[in-house]
């Protein structure tokens, strides 16, 4: 039996997406209402980060004690993974151990490799080229904040990077627009842009994708091991800071999302994080019950033939 797994949004059909996010909503509005639901009671989750995490490690943590499980968390330092011990013989073993494991990577390779020899659900908790979990959070804040997603248009503004591959793979299942605006050179991956061609067009000016969209998006210009990047990404990406003017192009009720963590000044001016269209805040409250959703659908789901 092959277990599934949950290393990008494409892992799940939209009608599951759908169903999916509406759980989210559900578990949301019962933990609002102080009801206990503890369907995962005597499951365990491994996770292994490979790098630091905020929203990611605490929303993954406390989903699973709110659900009735236990969690156990492994740094490098923690295991032989960063000691030469083959991927595939870490998720042999730990897989004979736990009921599902959640890994950060610094490579989506990785993760890949180790899901292929997992005898348990595994998810992706971010690499270089997914964040599947930060969309879950995402699409729900905005059906929360103003329904249905299919047919409107969201704007990229920045790097083409790990969460805007994810917002690619949105489009194509939810059925919106995609604008993305980056500097030359730092588009998002061909691969990526292709499989999903019908629902997204590519710019170099943040004007062109921002106009008359209902969601802009934004991230960090240096993501995690991009720190030797810093000088360099901030002079290629000067004029790419999503501001008040720019927000004014879009729709009057546009929201503005921000995966965290935000440097006002750099790629959003304060005045926008902290504004009125501003629900970064609701994002991140949001990665718990969106994350709850899914280890209760891959620890409940009976496992592929």
């Amino acid at each position: 039996m092959k277990p599934r797994h949950f290393l990008t949004l494409l892992d799940l059909s939209a009608a599951e997406l759908k169903r999916l996010l509406a759980r989210a909503m559900e578990l949301k509005a019962m933990f609002k209402r102080g009801e206990r639901h503890t369907p995962l009671t005597g499951k365990t989750m491994a996770m292994i980060f490979e790098k630091s995490s905020t929203r990611t490690r605490i929303s993954f943590e406390a989903g699973m004690a709110q659900l009735g499980g236990a969690s156990l968390f492994l740094s490098p330092r923690d295991t032989h993974l960063d000691r030469g011990e083959p991927v595939e013989d870490t998720a042999r073993v730990m897989s004979s151990m736990v009921d599902i494991i959640t890994i950060r990577a610094n490579s989506h390779a990785m993760v890949e490799r180790f899901a292929a020899h997992s005898q348990v659900p595994v998810i992706n908790a971010l690499t270089d080229r997914n964040h599947p979990c930060q969309l879950l959070a995402d699409i729900q804040t905005y059906l929360e904040k103003r329904g249905d997603i299919a047919g409107r248009k969201v704007a990229w503004i920045g790097d083409g990077n790990n969460v805007c591959h994810s917002w690619i793979g949105a489009s194509h299942q939810l059925g919106f627009q995609l604008e993305i605006a980056t500097p030359e050179g730092y588009e998002p991956e061909a691969e990526w842009t292709a499989t999903c061609r019908d629902h997204v067009r590519l710019h170099h000016d943040p004007k062109q994708a921002a106009r008359d969209a209902d969601v802009v998006v934004t991230d960090t210009w240096a993501s995690m091991g991009q720190e030797h990047e810093k000088a360099q990404r901030i002079k290629a990406f000067s004029g790419f800071m999503v501001d008040g003017a720019l927000m004014k192009l879009a729709h009057r009720d546009a929201v503005f999302m921000h995966c965290l963590p935000a440097y006002r000044g750099m790629e959003v001016a304060a005045e926008v994080i902290d504004g009125p269209q501003s629900v970064v805040w609701d994002e991140a409250e949001n990665r718990l019950h969106a994350q709850k959703a899914l280890l209760e659908l891959l620890l409940s789901e009976p496992p592929k033939k």
